[in-house]
C-alpha cells in the first residue's frame, strides 16, 4: 500500500462483512485510523480482529443501529472521541427489502427507507458539526445503479427510491458543505459479489445472466475491491477538488440502457 490515507481519521459504517469489511481493511492498510460500526456485533468484532492482526489501526463498535437517530449520534460522537476528530465519513451501511410494487408491504417500504436513506442522513447530521469544527473533510456515500435506471431482473422499487434519495442528499451536502471545506461524493455500484449475492452469482438464473451479466461490457460482475478502490480515491487528498461527483462502478453496464 502507498499510504494514500496516512494520518486520516476515517469513520466507516457497516464493517461487519462484505464491502464494508474490505473497506475497513483497505483504509487501515492505506494508513487511516479507522473507527467502524455494524449492527452485527459478531461481524464487527471479527473485522476488528482481522484488521488489527494485519497491523491496522481500528476500533469497531458492534450492535449499532444507525437507523435510530440517537444511536447514530451516539456512535459518531464516540467514534470522533477515539481520535479527537474526523476526516472521512464513508456511509457504506445499507440493508433493504425487495418485492414487486403491489406485493411490497408498507412495513418493508419503511424498513428500506430507514435502513438505506434515513441512516445516511442521521449519520451525516451527527458528523456535520465535527467536520465543520475541524475545517472540513470527505463524505463518501453509496448509491446504486438502481437509482439511475430501471432494473429488469428484480423488483427494486424501494431500494431504487432510497438510493435516489442518497444521491440527491449528496448533491445538497456539496452546496451546504463547500463553505466549510466539506466535500461530498457518491459511488453507485452495479452488481457486486458479496456474502448476500455470492450464492446467486455462483449459479446465476438465466434471466439474471441474460439481462445483466451478459451485458456488462467489461465482462464480469463486480468485486468489493472495485467499490473500495473508488472510495479510497474519494477519501484521499487526490480528490481534494472533487465534490458532487457521482462515480458509477458497474463495468460499463449502465450505459447500455
Amino acid at each position: 500500500m502507498t499510504g494514500r490515507l496516512a494520518g486520516k481519521i476515517a469513520l466507516v459504517t457497516g464493517v461487519g462483512g462484505g464491502i464494508g469489511a474490505v473497506a475497513a481493511a483497505r483504509f487501515a492498510a492505506e494508513g487511516a485510523r479507522v473507527v467502524g460500526c455494524d449492527l452485527d456485533a459478531d461481524g464487527a468484532a471479527r473485522t476488528e480482529r482481522d484488521v488489527r492482526a494485519a497491523g491496522g489501526d481500528i476500533h469497531v463498535m458492534g450492535g449499532v443501529d444507525l437507523g435510530d437517530a440517537e444511536q447514530a449520534r451516539a456512535w459518531v460522537d464516540a467514534a470522533v472521541a477515539v481520535h479527537d476528530g474526523i476526516d472521512v465519513l464513508y456511509n457504506n451501511a445499507s440493508t433493504q427489502r425487495f418485492a414487486a410494487l403491489d406485493v411490497l408491504s408498507v412495513e418493508d417500504w419503511d424498513f428500506t427507507m430507514r435502513n438505506e436513506l434515513d441512516l445516511v442522513y442521521y449519520t451525516v447530521r451527527a458528523a456535520w458539526p465535527h467536520l465543520r469544527s475541524t475545517g472540513g473533510g470527505s463524505i463518501v456515500n453509496v448509491g446504486s445503479i438502481a437509482a439511475i435506471r430501471g432494473v429488469e431482473f428484480m423488483p427494486q422499487n424501494a431500494h431504487s427510491t432510497a438510493k435516489g434519495g442518497v444521491i440527491a442528499l449528496t448533491l445538497q451536502l456539496v452546496v451546504e458543505g463547500g463553505p466549510h471545506g466539506i466535500r461530498a461524493n457518491v459511488i453507485s455500484p452495479g452488481l457486486v459479489e458479496t456474502p448476500n449475492t455470492a450464492p446467486m452469482l455462483a449459479d446465476p438464473p438465466e434471466r439474471l445472466r441474460r439481462l445483466v451479466l451478459d451485458r456488462i461490457p467489461l465482462g464480469r460482475h463486480g468485486r468489493p475491491e472495485d467499490v473500495v478502490n473508488a472510495a479510497v480515491f474519494l477519501a484521499s487528498d487526490e480528490s481534494s477538488w472533487v465534490s458532487g461527483a457521482h462515480l458509477v462502478v458497474d463495468g460499463g453496464g449502465s450505459v447500455l440502457g
